[in-house]
């Protein structure tokens, strides 16, 4: 009787510990995935890590953009209008991005606090501005208006 409860303990912690290993790979696996999102006054305080990939939102500056004619490479500046983010894109941008726009974008920061997009995504029509962008633009007091954060 002894050694069936001693066996039958001895399976239970085997059970509980691979349940524990499987739920920490997991964790560890979704970890990698997790794109944070951050403003350009979050990135201009030191708040992004370098090297990792994250979103940034905000508003396509007014005269920022700079296309290089023999490539697709574009530069562009995110604002919050509080502070800029310099971004570079090397790829086809979309029909809806243009200045004073809302965009949110994911990519790395480099170590010269350039961001180099892997992806832009613009916003689909005159009054929808992303959620995340919406709300810090609210925090600095600078929310267009007629723009309407999507819930």
């Amino acid at each position: 009787m002894r050694a069936n409860r001693k066996r039958r303990l001895i399976i239970v912690l085997g059970l509980v510990a691979l349940a524990a290993v499987a739920v920490g790979l997991t964790l560890y696996a979704l970890r990698a995935n997790i794109n944070l999102f951050f403003t350009p006054s979050q990135i201009a305080a030191g708040e992004a890590p370098h090297d990792r990939t994250m979103r940034i939102g905000g508003v396509v500056k007014k005269d920022s953009v700079n296309r290089d004619s023999n490539s697709l490479q574009v530069t562009f500046v995110v604002t919050d209008f509080a502070k800029d983010v310099e971004v570079s894109y090397d790829d086809i941008l979309p029909d809806l991005f243009r200045e004073g726009q809302g965009v949110v974008i994911v990519g790395k920061l480099d170590d010269s606090n350039e961001f180099i997009a892997q992806q832009v995504l613009a916003k689909h029509d005159e009054t929808y501005m992303p959620p995340e962008v919406a709300q810090a633009l609210k925090a600095t007091g600078n929310l267009p208006d007629g723009s309407v954060p999507s819930s």
